[in-house]
Formats: C-alpha cells, structure tokens, sequence
C-alpha cells in the first residue's frame, strides 16, 4: 500500500521538477566557494584544490604534521608556518581558487 501511495505521488510529480531539483541538489556542494579561509582537510578532499594546493604549497598535503593542522585554513596556518607560506604563495592559491583552476 505505501509503495502505491508513492507511487501515486511520484507521479503527479512532473518529471522536469524531479530532475531540476536532483541537478540542483547534485551540484551545490561543487558550487559552493573555497577560500584561503577553508579549512585544509576541505581543500585536499577535492582532487582539483588539492591539486592546487599542491602546485602552490609543495609539501603541504604530504607534510608529516598535516593531521594537527588539517582543521586550519591557509590563513591562520601562515601566522605558524615561521614564513615558509608566504604572501605570494597564498595570492596564487587564492587566485587559482577563484578562477576554478
């Protein structure tokens, strides 16, 4: 009986809207922005940002001490890294970030 009823409102359902809303949930997470201010361990989930990362920062994913600062953004990394993530350094990431590199 339930699998009827769902069934039924299923397909009072126009099929365009199910797909709108399917496609839309799908690529919020795509859509939404990284910044130098997103935690690492988000940056290096993505194969494209850490990518990134890792042309930008070498070392930084592969770095014996990522899990104690993995919860960090790049930001508050630097005012710890004893300027080895250098202003410049950040800028290219940043720029690589918003442009979806």
């Amino acid at each position: 009986m339930m699998n009827l009823l769902l069934a039924l409102i299923l397909a009072a359902l126009p099929a365009a809207a199910l797909a709108q809303t399917a496609t839309e949930t799908l690529a919020a997470p795509a859509a939404a922005a990284v910044t130098l201010d997103t935690p690492i361990e988000v940056l290096i989930a993505a194969e494209k940002t850490k990518a990134i990362l890792d042309a930008r920062v070498p070392g930084l994913t592969s770095h014996p001490m990522l899990d104690q600062f993995k919860s960090m953004s790049l930001k508050q990394l630097q005012s710890m890294a004893g300027g080895q993530l250098t202003d410049s350094m950040l800028e290219a990431v940043a720029a690589d970030l918003a442009s979806g590199k």
